[in-house]
């Protein structure tokens, strides 16, 4: 039975980035907590051996149970009775064990029961669940909402809900309204203050993941008369004290597993998480790049599934006399899908890396006033984290259906029936570009980090690297893509033209992308060499995409947009 984490060594590479040490530091304060809990880090090594054995753990658990169980919960998938949601007998299992194992509230407080992990280890479990089960990752994955409730909640609020997710409790994030997609500012769940100061929630919430959890985080109108954002605050909703009914479950595509709901709230008693007027502008922003991050880390799950899937079947499937491996156009899919997967995998950990950076610093800045130069680091990773969360969940949602596609694509006609895994992983992957933001809003809160030169710093900052002599072509080779990225940009600010600007959006952020993904996997080839074929693999990739988007903007005149306005 295979172990996700140990059989898979990239995981380690990644864990063990020189900058781990210091989120490390940071995160444990110098280790204080070994004084009061047995089981906090006596030091540096001390936290990383933590990190590998939960996550070893984490790995156990999916090669084992929750894979295995896998392709039951996907025809079982969940239903509604009575107003509940019904799990899979499957999901049941899984989340009962994922409790017992103790690997809920992973990146909560010690002295709320969590195991004080930061982002990055955190993450490498939600990636490492996603492989076994993209489904399930959206239930255990929901935890990350309790980051929401520390951050903002009172600490009287922290004491009493994040103990019972670090328990085992589930969460959910209840946003989206049948009038309100992606448009949150047309929220209409009306929250409604009484005379003794509580609060009623009533309202419909539509395609709500895990929507019948323990504990929900609600966006609701509180002030009465208005129509934006503004008036727009975050609730906290505890099941226990009724007054929500599921409606129905939506019969998806895939992720069946994971019940997608419709809740109906009818004097709904719920408490007021942080300030009124500030659900839309500060919480939910704060939940979405944290959701961004995570559909970033199901999103390389698939990846990796779908890329093992089709590597098993490439080497033992025979035509012509010999393995289908051994063709070109089949074994050039393959090292594809590697250098996508693995492009996908350090943009995801230099995201979680950043992230981890600038919370561990806002966190302490709870505790005590930051020095000078704390306050510029927080402030400099901040905006690091802003530029690639939305740059990450977009791409690597992108590449995962990609390999997705190209995992059927090996797999032939088998590929199409449900006797193989790939089928299932393809329905899975689906999703990922599109909820929690679609591709086209992550490039839409990505544009400005192009436009104002965010990308452009973080490119020259890579290009700074000694590279080993053998990986300086491509080093060589990314200048000449960053300068036509340049020439990209000034073109597209020169028109001056708004309309222009996000028309060209994509390609700009595409481009930033592709440069950027190709340095993160030539400084992984820079310490590790089993990146080297990868990294020379996306640098084709990225030469030819970067050229094509080059072309279209050098050629593109702004009177032609006339002739995409269907």
């Amino acid at each position: 039975m295979a172990n996700f984490y140990t059989d898979n060594p990239d995981l380690r590479h990644h864990l063990n980035h020189p900058l781990m040490r210091k989120i490390v530091e940071l995160k444990e304060r110098n280790y204080t907590d070994a004084e009061k809990f047995d089981y906090a880090p006596l030091n540096f090594e001390d936290a990383m051996d933590n990190y590998d054995k939960v996550l070893e753990i984490v790995g156990d658990l999916c090669g084992g149970l929750i894979a295995e169980n896998a392709e039951g919960v996907d025809h079982q998938g969940a239903s509604c009775a009575d107003g509940h949601a019904i799990y899979a007998d499957g999901t049941v299992e899984n989340l009962d064990a994922c409790r017992k194992a103790g690997l809920m509230g992973i990146s909560m407080p010690r002295r709320f029961g969590g195991l004080n992990f930061p982002i990055t280890p955190y993450i490498m479990a939600a990636d490492i669940v996603s492989r076994a089960d993209t489904g399930f990752e959206n239930l255990w994955g929901l935890q990350d909402c309790a980051e929401t409730l520390y951050e903002f909640g009172s600490e009287e609020q922290r004491e009493k809900y994040i103990p019972r997710v670090c328990q085992g409790e589930t969460m959910s994030m209840d946003l989206t309204e049948p009038d309100a997609g992606s448009d949150l500012q047309s929220v209409m769940l009306k929250a409604t203050q009484k005379e003794d100061g509580t609060w009623v929630l009533n309202g419909v919430k539509r395609f709500i993941t895990n929507g019948d959890s323990d504990i929900h985080l609600v966006l609701a109108r509180s002030e009465e008369g208005t129509k934006d954002g503004r008036g727009l605050s975050m609730f906290i909703y505890d099941k226990r004290n009724g007054g929500v009914t599921v409606r129905r479950i939506e019969n998806k595509m895939g992720i069946k597993g994971s019940p997608t709901c419709e809740l109906v709230y009818k004097n709904a008693p719920a408490e007021l998480c942080g300030s009124r007027r500030m659900g839309l502008i500060k919480y939910v922003m704060a939940l979405m790049n944290g959701a961004r991050l995570g559909i970033a880390a199901q999103s390389v799950g698939v990846s990796e599934i779908a890329y093992r899937e089709a590597l098993a079947y490439a080497k033992e499937r025979r035509q012509f006399g010999k393995a289908i491996i051994d063709f070109p156009a089949v074994s050039e899919m393959l090292a594809v899908m590697k250098a996508k997967l693995d492009a996908s995998r350090t943009l995801l950990y230099e995201t979680s890396r950043f992230v981890d950076m600038y919370k561990v610093y806002e966190d302490i800045a709870r505790e005590r006033k930051l020095t000078d130069e704390e306050r510029a680091e927080m402030k400099k990773y901040s905006k690091l984290a802003d530029a690639l969360t939305p740059l990450a969940k977009g791409l690597t949602s992108e590449y995962c259906n990609q390999n997705a596609y190209d995992c059927i694509q090996v797999h032939g006609g088998s590929g199409f029936m449900k006797d193989y895994a790939c089928e299932r992983i393809y329905r899975d992957a689906r999703i990922t570009s599109i909820y929690e933001g679609t591709t086209q809003l992550q490039v839409v809160a990505a544009i400005r980090h192009a436009t104002t030169g965010t990308y452009r710093t973080l490119m020259d900052t890579y290009a700074a690297t000694e590279f080993k002599a053998e990986l300086q072509p491509m080093a060589e080779n990314l200048k000449a893509l960053t300068a036509l990225y340049d020439e990209a940009v000034a073109a597209v600010l020169a028109v001056g033209d708004q309309k222009y600007t996000d028309f060209m959006a994509r390609r700009l952020v595409e481009m930033a992308g592709n440069i950027i993904m190709n340095y993160l996997l030539l400084l992984d080839a820079n310490r590790n060499d089993s990146f080297v074929a990868s990294a020379n693999v996306y640098n084709k990739i990225a030469n030819a995409e970067v050229a094509k988007h080059s072309e279209f903007i050098r050629n593109f005149k702004p009177e032609q947009l006339s002739f995409y306005n269907i």
